[in-house]
Formats: C-alpha cells, sequence, structure tokens
C-alpha cells in the first residue's frame, strides 16, 4: 500500500482482498490497537465490541436483558 496525503493527514487504501476479508464497507470504523516494529493491528467497531463483551462474560458480568452496547448512543446528548 502507498501512503498518501490526504489534506493535513497522511492515508492509505486498503487493498479490496483486505476489505473484503474483513468486511468492511464505507462508512465503517478502524481503531488502530497496536502499532509496533513497522506492524499496525486494527480491529472494526464490531471486533471492538465483541472483545469488551467477551471481557465481561469471562468475568461471569450479567447484562440487562435488551441491552446494548454502543458508546456513541450511550454519550449522545
Amino acid at each position: 500500500m502507498q501512503v498518501s496525503r490526504w489534506g493535513n493527514s497522511l492515508a492509505v487504501r486498503l487493498p479490496k482482498a483486505l476489505v473484503d476479508q474483513l468486511g468492511l464497507k464505507e462508512g465503517d470504523e478502524l481503531n488502530v490497537v497496536a502499532a509496533k516494529d513497522g506492524v499496525i493491528e486494527v480491529e472494526t467497531q464490531d471486533q471492538r465490541r465483541r472483545r469488551a463483551l467477551d471481557r465481561m462474560a469471562a468475568r461471569n458480568w450479567t447484562l440487562p436483558e435488551g441491552y446494548r452496547f454502543d458508546r456513541d448512543e450511550a454519550n449522545e446528548r
């Protein structure tokens, strides 16, 4: 992938094979979860939510019926 300028930022275009593998669509958000020695690890919002729920389940926490994990909705004013 080539790094390109996008306004005042730098950007990369994701190859179609990677987009398909991650199941991404326009508007999806990716989070950089690790960056070391030239390797960047990313996760989708759905993967992040699933990971958080898995951590809660590992602690035997119970969720209220109908609970939905949506940070954006919780922080709406």
